[in-house]
């Protein structure tokens, strides 16, 4: 729980520093960002300011392509709130590593890793009757991820492949599910000037595992809209995921609406996108969180021209 509690200090700290250097003292690279929205900040030299800013904007562009042609390295922050009776706070870190590969002169193959580290709180029964409040922390069940997507596209970017959960979790019995699942997953999108529109759908199936935990039908939708604005900022529209759990015959359904700002920087030569999301659950389970606060910060490495 400590190490849960200093990496949510550790993301705030990240954005409070970005933010600072957005609204203070400007590095070159950010006012080179300014000049090329507004054309009234002076740049540190005229040569140099176009190539940055388009620099800029093409790591933005990228930022909100799931399946770019670029290797980026998200650490997300979810705070899930009042959970069950005693309303407490789950907390899931996420590492997904994005890494594309070539497969040919056609195709690529994104590569997606999604590895949570959770802090589970639960209570345990004493002998007098009350509860004591605990909880588990430690790695969930991850998720590698593949799309084959071809190079070249016209309006539309796609890709699809296959989504694999691996029961990795630890402590097995608080946050591992206990199931080998494979399925389907594909992602759809469209970047006209205003930003993105796009879609990512999935559905896992376990066909392994531990006959003592209930078998896995998960089905995932995540709409996402970024409308894009000056200065390399953007806002977001979407979901944590729409999810239904097909295994149970009610509650199968949690519905997250929200959003939030984001802004793409570049330090030298170091692209990075930080995000803040407010989502309600205005479908959840009983004792479910019915809200998320979520921060995400990610490295981004687009390819050199």
């Amino acid at each position: 729980m400590r190490v849960q509690r200093l990496l949510s200090v550790v993301a705030v700290g990240i954005w409070v520093v970005f933010s600072a250097a957005s609204s203070g003292a400007q590095g070159p690279a950010d006012m080179s960002a300014q000049a090329s929205s507004t054309a009234q900040t002076p740049a540190p030299s005229a040569a140099a300011a176009p190539p940055d800013a388009a620099a800029l904007e093409k790591a933005r562009k990228a930022a909100q392509n799931p399946i770019a042609s670029m290797i980026s390295v998200p650490f997300q922050e979810n705070w899930n709130f009042d959970i069950g009776d005693s309303n407490r706070v789950q907390n899931v870190f996420v590492i997904q590593p994005v890494v594309p590969l070539s497969l040919g002169s056609k195709w690529n193959v994104i590569t997606r890793w999604v590895t949570p580290i959770i802090y589970q709180p639960y209570a345990v029964p004493l002998e007098d009757g009350s509860l004591h409040q605990t909880g588990a922390y430690g790695l969930g069940d991850m998720q590698p991820q593949f799309y084959f997507s071809p190079k070249k596209h016209s309006v539309v970017t796609w890709g699809a492949g296959p989504i694999f959960q691996v029961p990795t979790g630890t402590p097995y019995r608080f946050l591992s599910q206990g199931k080998f699942a494979i399925g389907p997953t594909f992602v759809a999108l469209a970047q006209p000037k205003i930003g993105t529109i796009g879609v990512l759908v999935n559905n896992i199936w376990s066909v392994a595992g531990h006959q003592d935990r209930p078998d896995v039908n998960q089905f995932y939708i995540q709409p996402f809209f970024n409308y894009n604005l000056k200065k390399a900022w953007y806002l977001s529209l979407q979901t944590t995921g729409i999810t239904a759990n097909w295994e149970k015959s009610k509650d199968r359904w949690v519905v997250p609406i929200g959003g939030g700002p984001g802004r793409v920087w570049k330090f030298g030569h170091q692209a990075v996108n930080v995000q803040t999301f407010f989502f309600g659950n205005v479908v959840h389970p009983p004792k479910a969180s019915p809200w998320t606060f979520r921060m995400a910060f990610t490295l981004l490495f687009p390819k050199p021209r």
